[in-house]
């Protein structure tokens, strides 16, 4: 049941989401940039806390108990440990009481924790710090569910990339500003431990005054009964996860993405030392190039899939990971030795720029990769237990980064080296990468799609925001080309199941390609009575649950450019769904300036109209476009008023 303040936030988000141009408008609306800056500076407060004791371990104290070797190792295992433990319980809360009210719990408890924190670093007690590295776990963990629950209760779909992409970008700004304060405060002589001391205090505090201003988020499922015990609730939550697989996948999709960034932080210490030869501050370059690339790479997102939640960026990303990963195993190899270089000796050698860029490359790319998967999880799972999907990806998350460093110490103990690691960490990916887009075709079909509306036409859309976000729909388009289908894909941020003519399955490669996406062939019923019904009945069951279905009435592709009669199948749909009590809108859609392009039938062979017989006919880049009309209710739909709708289209 929708309370009224979610009825208000649901009224309220498109208005708002309208009203601004980019992502960085976000920063300016009360509904997100409170909670940004919440956020930012709670992970700031991880880093800061988490560095500084590192740093103090390893250098100022002298513990025979935690040797420096095993400081970052204990540090991190007590870190990652309450995200097993407690993710699964989190994401229960998340799900049961206001989110707003979930963040200002959770921001009093950093309060706490650091005033704790404060007292240890005052006294340099380890044994207290390491408690307080447990409890800041527990305090990441029961935020991450609220983290990316609260987005879409407040965000339009079309804002889901963008908002997320700031996150992830404000996130590892975050980490690398909390990480050098850290190293810098705690060094400081004689005041060093109690500076950092004050500054986790202010920081906490910080975060909790502007979690002050974070609208109301109402409980997405206020009558779930918290199960207490974790091991169970986390079971639970997998199979819960595992009941959507194409969030499911997602989950795993993300989680490899932790795991082959894992690898690369953890490694960045030894790398900078014992292979690029560098001293500290090269260590912290390295750190500075990761962040920054993941930072544009996320922000990137929205521009690039034309602020929509495009999964096709996820191939790219993942092509990217892969390339550049294994390119800096070659470019890391023989570098010429050298005594711990400094910052600026290193940078003086041009061999390293070539490091640095795969290093920003590969980290861009995974900006690419992570944010849509993000992005996708959100606008796929039910609201009533996002919250707990999230946990269970939280959950899975350190499990991936845990096998990633007993995987990585294994690897190193069989005599591996850093950059051998890195060149296997890239081929895993690659292998990973496909298992996944073979698992879930829609990955591969949106990468084809957003690849074919960017690099072989400049594909432009006007009116998308007719398109349904949720809810059955029947979309009716012209038929121009061979590649309709894949365009009106590029177009909606929703998987389409299409009816198309039997033939084109025959297709080589189109053919495949529309099988991937289970499209449904229909014959004509005098040739083929049978498939002509099975068609009509899949097409209704495609209504049936809830999703977006595409025919072209027309029957056929073009034989001269000019728009066909529309023929009676679509009122065959409507009035079967009507019959079950479905009342799916219908959406007029009309592709210009297609015709004439190396898929449309404009050539002429033995006397018949055939496409895709002269290559690269308009060139690269040619403008295509897509003109979407308002939804037509089913009582008004009629073959000659939609043929009239999307002749008005065509020459909008």
């Amino acid at each position: 049941m929708t309370t009224p303040a979610a009825a208000a936030t649901a009224a309220t988000a498109p208005h708002e989401a309208n009203a601004h141009a980019n992502q960085f408008a976000l920063l300016k609306q009360r509904r997100f940039a409170p909670f940004f800056w919440t956020q930012f500076a709670g992970a700031a407060n991880d880093n800061l806390f988490k560095f500084a004791f590192t740093v103090m371990v390893t250098y100022q104290l002298q513990l025979s108990w935690m040797p420096p070797a095993m400081a970052g190792l204990a540090i991190g295992a007590l870190f990652i440990l309450p995200f097993l433990l407690f993710s699964a319980t989190a994401g229960q809360l998340t799900d049961k009481f206001d989110k707003t009210k979930m963040i200002r719990f959770v921001k009093n408890l950093e309060i706490a924790i650091m005033l704790i924190a404060a007292w240890g670093f005052v006294r340099a007690d380890a044994v207290v710090l390491l408690g307080c590295v447990f409890l800041m776990g527990l305090h990441s963990t029961l935020f991450g569910p609220v983290k990316f629950a609260y987005l879409p209760q407040v965000l339009d779909a079309r804002e889901l990339t963008g908002g997320n992409g700031m996150v992830e970008m404000g996130t590892f700004v975050a980490i690398l500003l909390g990480q050098v304060a850290g190293g810098l405060l705690v060094a400081l002589p004689q005041v060093g431990h109690t500076t950092v001391a004050v500054a986790c205090v202010l920081l906490a505090l910080a975060g909790r005054g502007v979690a002050q201003a974070i609208p109301q988020a109402p409980a997405t499922d206020p009558g779930l009964v918290i199960n207490w015990n974790p091991f169970s609730e986390t079971w639970r939550n997998l199979k819960l996860a595992h009941g959507n697989i194409v969030v499911f996948r997602s989950l795993l999709g993300i989680s490899w993405m932790w795991f082959f960034g894992a690898v690369f932080l953890s490694q960045f210490p030894s790398f900078a030392k014992e292979v690029l030869h560098g001293d500290e501050q090269v260590a912290s370059l390295l750190l500075v190039v990761f962040s920054v690339g993941i930072g544009v790479g996320s922000l990137l997102c929205e521009t690039l899939s034309r602020r929509q939640v495009e999964i096709g960026l996820v191939p790219l990303g993942a092509i990217g990971m892969s390339v550049f990963a294994i390119d800096l195993y070659f470019a890391s190899r023989a570098l010429p030795p050298s005594a711990g270089m400094g910052l600026g000796a290193f940078m003086g050698q041009a061999a390293h720029w070539r490091v640095m860029a795969d290093l920003a490359l590969l980290s861009l790319f995974a900006g690419l990769y992570s944010v849509p998967m993000y992005a996708l999880i959100q606008l796929r799972s039910q609201p009533t237990h996002r919250a707990r999907i999230i946990a269970a990806n939280n959950i899975l998350n350190a499990l991936f980064m845990i096998g990633s460093s007993v995987i990585a110490g294994a690897l190193l103990g069989a005599g591996f080296t850093i950059p051998q690691i890195f060149l296997f960490t890239g081929i895993a990916n690659a292998v990973v990468a496909f298992y996944i887009f073979m698992l879930v075709p829609e990955y591969l079909l949106r990468f084809i799609a957003w690849m074919l509306s960017h690099f072989v036409y400049r594909f432009e859309i006007k009116g998308d925001e007719h398109i349904p976000t949720e809810g059955a729909a029947v979309l009716v388009c012209n038929h121009v080309s061979f590649i309709d289908a894949i365009l009106l894909m590029a177009a909606s941020p929703r998987p389409i199941r299409f009816i198309m003519d039997h033939r084109i399955f025959k297709v080589p490669v189109l053919g495949w390609l529309f099988k991937l996406a289970k499209a449904i062939p229909i014959a004509p019923q005098k040739e083929d009575p049978a498939a002509y019904e099975a068609a009509f009945a899949r097409a209704l069951g495609v209504l049936r649950e809830g999703d977006l279905l595409a025919i072209f009435p027309e029957g056929a592709i073009t034989r001269d450019g000019q728009l066909q009669p529309f023929k009676g199948g679509v009122m065959k749909i409507i009035e079967s769904a009507r019959a079950e009590g479905i009342e799916p809108p219908v959406i007029p859609m009309a592709l210009t300036n297609l015709w004439g392009s190396y898929f449309s039938r404009i050539e002429l062979r033995g006397g018949e109209n055939v496409a895709m017989a002269k290559p690269f006919r308009r060139g690269f880049f040619s403008r295509v476009g897509l003109n979407v009309g308002h939804a037509v209710p089913p009582p008004e739909v009629r073959p000659e008023a939609l043929q009239q709708r999307v002749s008005g289209l065509l020459a909008a």
